[in-house]
């Protein structure tokens, strides 16, 4: 018999108990305990038809499908006024499969030289005088998988259209790419394998373990070539805050693309990149879909968006007004989101009667998680 379809009933079904990490394991528990009573939330009551709902909170975990949402909106609004009336390219720097063992071995040492590579690869680019002769600025965001769960280390990077010259002018690019692909590529390469061999020799890579294993990775890793994806974006500022947006709260599966949960089951939708694009089924054990998602759980205090250059959050402000002030463009005022009044919920009409609005009458304290509860949340009446 079919089971919900939902990352949340695939790990309260198939998530083993006691062969996982700290860091995977609390995940998991984050994730099985979203919006159910072992967060806690809020009892609801619409003022018109006086029906009433129980609405649960959510675990704000950035592995979690079902907050992943809100987050996009806040990040996206939050960086409306960190845009510039320029064209903008995104470009993707991927890493080598050959490295992922590196990565499952030492992945907050990885992820770290794959940020440090492809800045250092764009900012050369960027200061060399015969192209743009100055700074640029980088958004990048760190994905670590495929459309099948599988690991496909890659950052999705969103770069402004010119650069700031030290002699605080602006130079615009030109065309749709902002530099030849494969110099990016070979560079990047070049970077990526220096400071890896740089790591190694530290010893910061010391779960790598076999003998000559590091030498023999990276010099076959010379005599490949590497994938570096740029194209042209747009130039309109809501268009390409949301076209990052896109990418920056995105996790390895969404609830949409589980298609069912079938006895020991899980069947997916993903797209063949290798054929045409075309949407595909995939069905996989329960144990292995667990498995796949839990590839991707970050390691704690990683950062995976981060920014660069005239974007840094050191510097940004300042130089994003100087460059304006160079493109006499107006200075962008970030929206602010609309708040919540009293305990209402302005705008959010009962589901009900379409109507009335909604308003807390009691909170819900959170449980123990739900497989050990045995009794129904205590409420606080207001």
């Amino acid at each position: 018999m079919a089971e919900a379809a939902t990352l949340q009933h695939i790990l309260n079904r198939f998530a083993p108990t006691d062969t996982l990490d700290r860091q995977r394991r609390k995940v998991c528990g984050h994730l099985q305990a979203c919006r159910t009573e072992a967060m806690g939330g809020r009892v609801l009551k619409c003022e018109h038809c006086d029906t009433e709902q129980r609405w649960y909170h959510g675990c704000r975990d950035r592995h979690c499908p079902q907050c992943q949402g809100r987050a996009t909106r806040q990040w996206a609004e939050r960086q409306r006024g960190h845009t510039l009336p320029v064209h903008y390219y995104h470009l993707v720097f991927t890493l080598p499969h050959t490295l992922n063992g590196w990565v499952q071995l030492h992945p907050q040492v990885i992820y770290r030289l794959l940020f440090q590579s492809a800045w250092a690869t764009l900012k050369a680019f960027g200061q060399d005088p015969k192209r743009l002769g100055g700074e640029l600025g980088m958004s990048a965001v760190l994905h670590t998988w495929g459309q099948n769960l599988s690991r496909h280390v890659h950052l999705h990077c969103l770069v402004p259209g010119g650069a700031l010259g030290a002699n605080g002018q602006w130079k615009t690019t030109k065309g749709h790419y902002l530099f030849p692909v494969k110099a990016l590529s070979r560079h990047f390469r070049g970077r990526m394998v220096g400071l890896l061999r740089q790591a190694a020799t530290q010893g910061k890579l010391h779960r790598v373990t076999r003998p000559g294993e590091v030498d023999s990775i990276l010099d076959a890793l010379m005599a490949t070539e590497w994938v570096v994806y740029t194209k042209h974006c747009l130039n309109h500022t809501a268009t390409v805050v949301d076209y990052l947006a896109r990418y920056t709260h995105r996790i390895a599966i969404t609830n949409a693309r589980i298609l069912a949960v079938e006895d020991t089951q899980v069947s997916l939708r993903y797209k063949d990149y290798r054929d045409g694009n075309r949407h595909k089924t995939m069905h996989l054990n329960g144990e292995e879909f667990v498995r796949r998602f839990l590839l991707h759980v970050l390691p704690k205090g990683l950062m995976r968006i981060r920014h660069f250059g005239f974007l840094a959050n050191r510097c940004r402000q300042e130089k994003l007004a100087r460059i304006r002030r160079v493109l006499a463009a107006a200075e962008a005022i970030p929206a602010s989101g609309a708040k919540a009044v009293g305990g209402e919920i302005p705008g959010y009409p009962c589901p009900q009667c379409r109507q009335g609005q909604l308003y807390v009458i009691a909170q819900l304290l959170p449980q123990r998680p739900h497989w050990a509860m045995a009794r129904s949340p205590t409420m606080i009446v207001h």
